[in-house]
């Protein structure tokens, strides 16, 4: 059983920083694709960033050059790197990774939540002003 367990979310101010970790079990997480969502108050899930199996990396436009994704094999964890963090990051970040190894490779393919079968439980992150 494929579990994804997030942890590192917090409260912090506008201008700060705040480093999640995904703990993968029951699979790897090397040969898919494993990726950031967040969910704000109200609002619909939506793409943060991701690393393919092929390790590039895909962001959104709203976190370009503040957020940057990573992936530790020998630990079985991927990190979601987040600077100069804004009121508007505010939102439940999870953590998913793709259904099956080797998936398409694009940005398309990757922001789709659809293309994600296991999804961790979600960890708060709230930015002050």
């Amino acid at each position: 059983q494929v579990q994804l367990v997030e942890s590192g979310g917090g409260l912090v101010q506008a201008g700060g920083s705040l480093r999640l970790s995904c703990a993968a079990s029951g699979r790897t997480v090397n040969g898919y694709h494993m990726a950031w969502f967040r969910q704000a108050p109200g609002k619909e899930r939506e793409f943060v960033v991701a690393i393919s199996w092929s390790s590039r990396s895909y962001n959104a436009e709203s976190v370009k050059g503040r957020f940057t994704i990573s992936r530790d094999n020998a630990k079985n964890t991927v990190y979601l790197q987040m600077n100069s963090l804004k009121p508007e990051d505010t939102a439940v970040y999870y953590c998913a990774t793709s259904r099956r190894r080797l998936e398409p490779d694009s940005p398309t393919y990757v922001r789709n939540p659809l293309n994600y079968e296991y999804w961790g439980q979600g960890t708060q992150v709230t930015v002050s002003s």
